[in-house]
């Protein structure tokens, strides 16, 4: 299978690898790598880290690798399907950190997967498309923030670091990358918002993105019924509101008042 079919683009360009490198701090702990492709970058994590678990699901690829980081032995080149990956089990009970340059397809079930481990985890460090990036970190009010926004930013603070332009890449994307750091814990870690099961949370912000041009009653009515006026109203949320405008203090009162 080629590498455009695999979502493959791999960032070779010794000035822009500089720049990632240079934009978070590789520590002596354990870092995963998530799509090592070349090695490019694997190279640099296994000069600083304790141990690299580098993942490539390229066969081909990871045999190259394998050769190629055998001046490493802290370095564990596994052959597999990222979203096969358990990424608890694979670090033992070690704290990790996170690189990768994501397929621009799959970067939301990924993200997900990793927030699943999300109280072990130091930091995320990844390339993406850059419209999914403007997407993870896009505040309230902005058109771009939506259910992403709100998964990422509940788990983490997420930060666009800078673009990357296609001809950064081989071969090139026909869209622009960026590097997104994310940094934990993210608003989960603020007590007042009292949201006891995280997954009926997010579930329940997913309902309220349903359907973005409409209005969050509109959205909630699924759920709630004739409730969802009220509900509403309890919130101090005027009737025609809209998801994009609440802030996730908003959702997870809102939560908490649907679930009464």
């Amino acid at each position: 299978m080629s590498p455009e079919k695999l979502g493959q683009h791999f960032l070779e360009d010794d000035s822009w690898l500089d720049r990632i490198e240079d934009a978070f701090h590789i520590n002596d702990g354990v870092w995963i790598e998530i799509g090592a492709g070349h090695g490019e970058m694997t190279t640099r994590l296994a000069q600083r880290a304790s141990k690299v678990f580098a993942i490539e699901l390229d066969p081909r690829l990871a045999r190259q690798l394998r050769h190629a980081m055998k001046p490493y032995p802290n370095v564990e080149v596994i052959e597999s399907d990222v979203l096969a990956v358990d990424f608890g089990k694979l670090a033992g009970a070690a704290r990790f950190s996170v690189y990768g340059s994501l397929p621009y397809y799959i970067t939301s079930p990924i993200l997900h997967r990793l927030f699943e481990h999300a109280d072990r985890i130091d930091a995320i460090h990844i390339v993406i498309q850059f419209e999914v990036a403007a997407r993870i970190v896009a505040p309230p009010g902005r058109r771009d923030y939506g259910y992403l926004s709100v998964a990422s930013q509940w788990y983490a603070k997420p930060e666009m670091a800078f673009r990357i332009p296609p001809e950064a890449f081989q071969p090139p994307p026909k869209v622009e990358s960026a590097l997104v750091s994310f940094s934990m814990p993210g608003a989960r870690a603020s007590h007042p918002l009292g949201v006891d099961d995280e997954i009926a949370f997010l579930d329940f912000v997913k309902e309220c993105f349903a359907q973005k041009r409409k209005t969050l009653r509109n959205n909630l009515r699924a759920r709630l019924a004739a409730r969802a006026g009220e509900v509403l109203h309890e919130a101090g949320l005027p009737p025609d509101v809209r998801a994009e405008a609440l802030t996730i203090a908003q959702f997870a009162a809102l939560f908490q008042l649907a679930r009464k």
